[in-house]
């Protein structure tokens, strides 16, 4: 069944147990999950990515149907799910298991999705879609954070801060805490002050980004991924350091393939590496060979053609790739 994302605080019901929650608005979804349905699900919380379930069905069958002394009942989060999935989540619906709460994350997905048809159209399933935020959705945000904790504040720092946080509702969150940090501890709230604060509102560079997946560093590119919800623009940003870094590494191990000498051949790459980001490029050409690194070029033009096609599809392709890439294995 279908509910709007205001209406699911009331709508949380004893009788359903798979809820889908897809959309662009990933800082609302979280927003949704931590005030709602975790104080009203099972402490005994399981966290997901769907390739990880798709990789290892057995372990994720083993948390859903074993039943535990120490665990009554169970509260499954799968991130990222796709059309993928549905195979999967239809077993487990139809199993009817009255002891075990899913909630499934996704992006947006399309009136064809064979995901969102199913929870939309099941009654023992509910669907809800978290739109963009507007101006006035974050104003109210920020309005009403201050009015809780009896802080008075103008207009225009309120519109500064939605300014400086890009509309990224997690950001937003994030600062308020800062804010009113800064207020407890006796400081009064100027736009200075707030000035001060947000210079560290920053997302994670995309620089980061793209050197974390190329270490194949799971946990902070999920981290990275979690935190931030990038713009079009900025998901052809990422595939443009995904491009600059891999024909960096595709350089350097042709030097290395003439020299026989992996030292030289960093130290002899122009322009010249500065030191700092020596030992990072050394672990990435560890993980990458070069036959690797030119079918990840091939990917990432693909996968450029189809964005600039379909701009809808930017944070799905991106999310997908850089967790791909994640969890290569050379195995």
């Amino acid at each position: 069944m279908i509910i709007k994302n205001f209406e699911l605080k009331n709508n949380i019901k004893n009788n359903i147990n798979y809820y889908l929650l897809y959309g662009s608005n990933t800082g609302l979804i979280e927003e949704t999950i931590d005030k709602f349905l975790k104080p009203v699900f099972s402490k005994n919380i399981f966290v997901f990515e769907e390739a990880d379930i798709i990789k290892d069905l057995n372990r994720f069958s083993e948390i859903v149907y074993n039943k535990s002394f120490f665990e009554e009942d169970k509260f499954i989060i799968i991130n990222r799910a796709t059309d993928k999935i549905l195979s999967i989540l239809e077993e487990i619906t139809n199993d009817d298991l009255s002891d075990l709460k899913i909630v499934i994350k996704s992006n947006a997905l399309e009136k064809k999705s064979k995901l969102r048809n199913f929870f939309e159209k099941n009654k023992k399933t509910i669907a809800v879609a978290f739109y963009e935020d507007n101006n006035q959705s974050l104003n109210n945000l920020v309005s009403n954070f201050f009015r809780e904790k009896k802080i008075v504040i103008s207009k225009q720092i309120i519109n500064y801060i939605i300014e400086k946080t890009k509309n990224n509702r997690i950001v937003l969150n994030n600062e308020l805490k800062k804010i009113y940090l800064l207020h407890y501890n006796g400081k009064k709230i100027e736009l200075d002050n707030i000035v001060k604060v947000l210079k560290s509102a920053e997302n994670y560079s995309v620089s980061e980004l793209v050197d974390q997946c190329l270490i194949k560093n799971k946990l902070k590119v999920n981290l990275i991924m979690n935190d931030n919800y990038f713009s079009s623009d900025e998901n052809i940003i990422i595939l443009k350091s995904f491009l600059s870094k891999l024909k960096r590494l595709k350089k350097i191990h042709e030097i290395e393939n003439s020299t026989n000498n992996f030292e030289l051949s960093i130290n002899s790459f122009r322009p010249p590496i500065f030191w700092k980001d020596k030992e990072i490029i050394k672990k990435q050409l560890k993980m990458w060979s070069l036959d690797q690194i030119i079918e990840l070029i091939k990917k990432i033009n693909n996968i450029e053609i189809v964005i600039k096609k379909n701009t809808s599809l930017s944070n799905h392709l991106i999310n997908n790739f850089a967790i791909e890439i994640a969890n290569f294995s050379n195995n």
